[in-house]
């Protein structure tokens, strides 16, 4: 383990971050998707539907990035894109029967995940983590 005083909490987070991708990619190998279809999925997976813009700054990407991510999980048949009613050019994306089934495999193992990883961690902890995580995110 690398002191946290080498390369600050940024460079610990993107330690923390490649691990737990790995982490995710290894349990989740069966379902033969990658990260960024991961996280789309696991954003979907409380089954309310997203116009492309929703689901990209729940992401983290921008919705042109989002675009060939869900280009690949319609193919598969886990996402259906249509237009909403009365607004013909925004796009709503939502989960098929597929990947509601991926979604929940998703969800299940990433709360799996946190609670080995986390679960022996007092709350306050946890939540002085998410605190950080969140000044992090509205920074960017």
């Amino acid at each position: 383990m690398v002191p946290p005083s080498v390369g600050g909490a940024l460079l610990a987070l993107q330690r923390a971050t490649h691990a737990t991708l790995h982490l995710i990619a290894t349990e989740l190998v069966d379902l033969d998707l990658s990260p960024s279809e991961i996280n789309a999925l696991a954003n979907l997976a409380d089954g309310v539907g997203r116009t492309v813009s929703q689901l990209g700054a729940a992401v983290g990407a921008k919705p042109t990035t989002l675009t060939s991510v869900l280009d690949r999980l319609e193919r598969r048949g886990h996402v259906t894109r249509s237009t909403r009613a009365g607004d013909r050019r925004s796009v709503l994306i939502e989960l098929t029967d597929s990947g509601r089934e991926a979604a929940a495999v998703i969800t299940r193992t990433l709360a799996d995940i946190e609670h080995r990883a986390l679960g022996a961690l007092p709350p306050e902890a946890v939540a002085g983590f998410h605190a950080v995580l969140n000044a992090l995110t509205t920074e960017g």
